[in-house]
């Protein structure tokens, strides 16, 4: 880890959450935003307009961040700039919804990515917790 980036990181909390946000919202839009027409089958139904592999790449590709930032010893930063840059985007990307519940969905993505960013950031901070004068906590198993 460049130890000026950790520098600037530890010292600046809340431009590291801005920047995270702003990634997140980049992150949504590279492997979402281009994609808003739903899928139609033979028999009628309709899907998406997201496909699985996409929402599984925006989860991929934010779990770096988040377990960086918990793994400094800074779990805020991650959970509350990827909850808010996600939110975001939701907020922009689904607005122009006719039905008018793109609000509910907004605010599950928002429930949804606070609860998953949180709990990466506690395992994470339980496993790389520096330990006291007695050494490593015992192992499990």
């Amino acid at each position: 880890m460049n130890k000026r980036l950790h520098d600037l990181t530890s010292r600046h909390p809340r431009l590291a959450t801005v920047a995270l946000a702003a990634f997140a919202l980049a992150a949504w839009a590279a492997w979402l935003g281009w994609d808003q027409r739903r899928d139609v089958h033979p028999d009628g139904s309709t899907t998406g307009p997201y496909e699985a592999w996409q929402v599984a790449g925006l989860v991929l590709t934010l779990l770096g961040p988040v377990v960086w930032a918990a793994a400094r010893g800074l779990p805020q930063v991650g959970v509350i700039g990827v909850t808010a840059g996600l939110t975001a985007a939701a907020v922009y990307d689904w607005s122009d919804d006719a039905s008018g519940l793109y609000m509910v969905g907004a605010m599950m993505v928002l429930v949804g990515s606070l609860a998953a960013t949180s709990a990466v950031s506690g395992i994470v901070g339980a496993v790389t917790k520096p330990r006291g004068p007695r050494g490593p906590a015992p192992q499990w198993g």
